[in-house]
């Protein structure tokens, strides 16, 4: 359910344990990792006979993959050149021994200190082999010229990123400030953090992820900071039984809603029942039960007080019934009122269910932050950038700047669990950060947090832990917005199809079993 996303560090790492402590090769490593590069170049290309290939080698462990490959594509037939970014005998280690075994088999080496990329002819493919993850600042002009260079070649080229593509950093997957835009990139036993970053697909086309013989014992030993959630979090969805029935499935509680804003729990009770809840019921004030429940015979509704608004003596009643439920998800259109915030701090304080804390009840929380630190370690909290603005009392370009920085911070201030929502979902506690790989348009829509909140709330009352209904609601929810984009290219789906979304989710991941 979660793959490792090292970061370029934790790679070096895993590197170093492998050949220092273990005693594999280095060489050993490079080989393995350029003939995985070369099958994935025949796997998107096909047949490299006859094909002018470019080879582009750095000063580094990139450039000793570079070489490997040309050496082996050689032998395929192609008619490869090696453009070496140093001196031949400036080079070191494995990368030296590869330069030298290329330059033995008749490989034409090239400096490019003496190229004009400018007039360089076209080649039919591109191999990027200039710099790998360890980029940190800006690239420097020469190198930045480079990369402009091989982009222009890529236009009408194949280009295959060794690693990962060129000028991108390995940490964020942001372009430092160009990167190389590839067709393809294989990346070694696991995918760096910043290859699973939003806007990191742009550069780096198809990604690939080849195993070169990094033991499981090292990263067992060494393990990386950040995941990535698989589809493998959709098997640990609860199975069906046979003699399952409506208690058994999980009884779900909503609590939300308020004048002008009765959608919201309406659209979490609906998604709460599309993925699996057996029951679910609106906790709201009387005033609005009929309003929030929109003639859906599946919803019950618990309507309280005597109005249509929420008042603090209200807590007292819907505590006193908790023990009907097995999760509870609160704060879905529930407003901002004074007196909404008042109940909230008494009700989020006592209650002793299993809960998801969203939109109001997360704005009524930034207004007693000293109970975020008291919140149980099964609370999850599914803030968007504003709400999570809210909560560290920033500003939201703070927050979009710095997601991994402001989850790691959050996990110090609470034992509770966090989503934070947008492109590439964080969902983090105490022992773990996982990156959704979902970035869909279809779901920046008014609602979609609402649907999330609903699908983890079911997920929790099913008997679900809570880090990982996190993280399966998070998939399935992106997931689910995926596969609009058949049926709405250009968006326009609501909320609701969002919902319904969720079932076909299922039903394509198991097609694909």
């Amino acid at each position: 359910m979660l793959l490792p996303l090292p970061t370029p560090e934790e790679m070096m790492l895993w590197d170093r344990e492998t050949i220092q402590t273990i005693g594999i090769p280095g060489a050993t490593l490079m080989e393995s990792a350029s003939r995985e590069a070369v099958d994935v170049l025949l796997e998107e290309y096909g047949s490299v006979e006859n094909a002018e290939i470019f080879c582009f080698a750095g000063s580094g462990n990139n450039g000793g993959d570079a070489f490997a490959m040309a050496r082996q594509l050689a032998d395929l037939g192609a008619d490869v050149t090696v453009f070496h970014t140093i001196a031949k005998k400036r080079y070191r280690g494995e990368t030296r021994q590869n330069l030298q075994w290329a330059q033995k088999l008749g490989v034409p080496l090239r400096h490019l200190s003496a190229v004009n990329t400018d007039s360089l002819p076209q080649p039919d493919i591109i191999v990027d082999g200039l710099l790998g993850t360890g980029l940190q600042g800006p690239l420097r002009d020469d190198y930045l010229t480079l990369v402009r260079s091989l982009n222009r070649l890529g236009k009408r080229a194949f280009v295959l990123a060794v690693d990962i593509p060129s000028g991108l950093s390995g940490l964020t997957g942001a372009p430092l400030p160009e990167a190389v835009v590839a067709d393809a990139t294989v990346t070694f036993q696991a995918p760096k953090l910043g290859l699973a970053m939003p806007g990191a697909n742009r550069f780096t086309g198809m990604l690939h992820v080849r195993t070169i013989g990094i033991p499981n014992l090292v990263q067992e030993k060494n393990p990386a900071s950040h995941h990535l959630i698989t589809e493998e979090a959709l098997d640990r969805i609860p199975g069906l039984v046979h003699d399952m029935h409506k208690g058994t499935a999980g009884h779900v509680l909503i609590v939300g809603g308020s004048i002008g804003l009765t959608g919201a729990p309406h659209l979490a009770a609906r998604a709460a029942l599309r993925s699996g809840a057996g029951l679910v019921t609106l906790a709201c004030p009387a005033g609005l039960a009929d309003s929030i429940k929109h003639g859906a015979p599946d919803i019950m509704t618990l309507p309280l007080g005597q109005g249509d608004e929420w008042t603090a003596d209200i807590a007292n009643d819907l505590l006193s019934q908790m023990d009907r439920f097995d999760a509870v998800v609160v704060g879905p259109g529930i407003g901002r009122a004074q007196k909404t915030v008042d109940l909230l701090e008494d009700f989020i304080a006592k209650c002793p269910a299993r809960t998801v804390l969203d939109a109001d009840a997360l704005y009524a929380l930034s207004k007693f932050p000293g109970r975020i630190a008291e919140l149980p370690a099964e609370t999850i909290l599914t803030p968007h950038p504003g709400e999570m603005a809210m909560l560290f009392a920033s500003a939201i370009p703070e927050i979009q700047g710095d997601r991994l920085g402001c989850a790691k911070r959050f996990t110090k201030m609470s034992e509770a669990i966090l989503v934070l929502k947008g492109a590439g979902t964080v969902v983090t506690n105490k022992d773990v950060t996982a990156i959704s790989p979902f970035s869909e348009p279809n779901l920046s829509v008014g609602g979609s947090g609402d649907i999330l909140a609903g699908v983890i709330g079911s997920l929790l009352a099913r008997g679900v832990t809570a880090i990982e209904a996190a993280c399966i609601g998070v998939y399935w929810h992106g997931l689910a917005g995926r596969m609009l984009r058949k049926d709405f290219p250009a968006r326009g789906n609501l909320a609701t199809e969002i919902a319904s979304a969720l079932p076909l989710a299922i039903q394509h991941h198991l097609k694909d079993m």
